[in-house]
């Protein structure tokens, strides 16, 4: 091969180089970044046991979140968008919605003061101050909000702040599906 030849090939891997990853990034553009996937989604719960953050001596399990449609919700106390999130959950758990949190990579006790200041919407919270819990659920960090059918199966996963638009267009249409096939 003349030496020509090499320094345009040589020349030319950059450009491809380029074009490829300008093509990747190209490709990215449109999409949602909330709309992250989950394995987890129509299978169970992960398997755990944790102890509650009000109570320490107690512990619970997927079973516990049994029985109802409810949402299970991850946040922490150093996660703004969750403090932002936390009306509106609060409203949610006003008109009759179940709620179970989970507290992320947090302190027990900044997590307590948190609750008592802003008001606490959870039936209880786990416990997940070492984070085991968040990465079973495959967590990408706070807050991110599963929705679970009364088997304690996830039917959808929501990355970011729950809001009123959020909860109607993606949350309501699916607990109501949820509804029908239990009704």
């Amino acid at each position: 091969m003349s030496s020509k030849r090499k320094l345009a090939l040589l020349l030319a891997l950059p450009l491809v180089g380029f074009a490829l990853l300008l093509g990747f990034l190209w490709n990215g553009l449109g999409e949602d970044p909330t709309l992250l996937p989950s394995v987890l989604v129509d299978h169970p719960l992960p398997e755990f046991k944790a102890a509650t953050l009000a109570d320490p001596q107690r512990t619970v399990e997927p079973k516990d979140l049994r029985g109802n449609i409810a949402l299970l919700n991850v946040w922490a106390t150093w996660c703004p968008t969750c403090e932002a999130e936390h009306q509106m959950l609060r409203k949610l758990a006003g008109e009759g919605v179940i709620i179970y949190g989970l507290n992320y990579k947090d302190q027990r006790e900044l997590a307590l003061r948190w609750l008592t200041a802003l008001g606490n919407p959870y039936r209880f919270v786990i416990d997940d101050s070492a984070g085991q819990i968040g990465i079973d659920l495959g967590v990408y960090g706070a807050p991110e909000t599963f929705l679970l059918d009364g088997k304690g199966v996830i039917r959808y996963r929501h990355v970011g702040a729950l809001d009123d638009e959020v909860w109607r267009q993606e949350f309501l249409p699916r607990i109501g599906l949820l509804k029908g096939k239990s009704g």
